[in-house]
């Protein structure tokens, strides 16, 4: 399931216009208010952001953080921003990095594609998630989504890229390319897993874009929905090695009580030292309506989920 908007090439266009040829250069910033403009004769065009939430400025102030969570909340259906605090600051992403993996993967990949692996996808740093792959092991794109996205394995974000784009260089590219093409203009990636590299972030908005924009594809909704997965692949002596994964997901998996009134549908957690606990959430109110939910930079996990639960009753409050 796929949705384009045909005016993506719009900003450029305004900042072409805006510019012109008087040397001085001008940042055309979102504004909640942008959302059609006048091209002359009466027609107007939407713009870009005329089909997202926007942001570019503190939103709310009843939500009681620690001192370096970042934090969004987005309507859906009004595309409206409900909470936005530092939502702009560039920020490392841990595992929310995998969103964009696996959008790109789904955009470029085929799920019956034959994945395999070769020494590349070997994780040697402390603590890294992964499920131990070696050179010759294979698997379908989809079962690699399932655990990329639930379990949040490292060496299989590895195997991906690889397989789909021909290496991880090529993959990286892509990922930069679809951040660039939907409007993530905070964001840069060095890999495809999150794990800690210079000179890769993103921000509390541009993961907003990246899910809405992995929304858009069926399986993606289908895999965040999963509290667990079990499947067999084959390993490099062909035999073939049963796994079974638990979302990590605190929501999901039942760790953490979902706040009243709210239903959490799926998302995606990250960790690590440099970034922090962050998730991102797809939740309902009691009428249906669809949130996204953002918390990156929490100090621990409890910090995580209690500001997750007190930002999502902001659509309730």
């Amino acid at each position: 399931m796929r949705c384009i908007n045909k005016f993506a090439v719009l900003p450029i266009l305004l900042s072409v216009v805006l510019c012109g040829c008087s040397g001085g250069d001008y940042a055309l910033h979102y504004s909640s208010k942008l959302t059609e403009y006048n091209v002359g004769g009466g027609e107007r065009l939407d713009t870009f952001a005329s089909d997202l939430c926007v942001t570019n400025s503190e939103i709310g102030d009843s939500l009681s953080l620690t001192e370096k969570t970042c934090c969004g909340l987005f309507d859906l259906n009004r595309k409206e921003t409900l909470y936005s605090h530092n939502a702009q600051l560039k920020l490392d992403p841990a595992s929310l990095t995998k969103v964009m993996t696996a959008l790109v993967a789904l955009k470029y990949g085929s799920l019956d594609q034959i994945l395999v692996a070769d020494n590349k996808v070997i994780i040697t740093e402390d603590g890294a998630q992964k499920i131990n792959l070696s050179a010759g092991d294979s698997m379908t794109l989809d079962q690699a989504l399932h655990i990329l996205l639930l379990y949040s394995a490292n060496d299989v974000a590895i195997l991906i890229a690889e397989n789909v784009a021909g290496s991880i260089d090529e993959f990286i590219d892509l990922m930069n390319q679809e951040a660039m093409s939907i409007g993530a203009t905070n964001t840069h990636f060095m890999n495809p897993n999150g794990l800690t590299e210079d000179d890769h972030y993103t921000s509390v908005y541009d993961m907003y874009l990246m899910f809405n924009e992995a929304l858009k594809y069926d399986k993606f909704n289908e895999i965040i929905r999963m509290s667990s997965y079990s499947t067999q692949y084959n390993t490099s002596t062909g035999d073939l090695k049963e796994l079974n994964v638990n979302n990590t997901n605190g929501f999901i998996n039942g760790n953490y009580e979902m706040p009243a009134g709210i239903t959490v549908l799926g998302g995606k957690t990250g960790t690590t030292a440099a970034a922090g606990h962050c998730l991102i959430q797809l939740a309902t109110d009691t009428s249906g309506n669809p949130y996204i939910a953002v918390i990156m930079r929490a100090e621990d996990t409890q910090t995580l989920y209690n500001e997750m639960s007190d930002l999502l009753l902001q659509i309730t409050g």
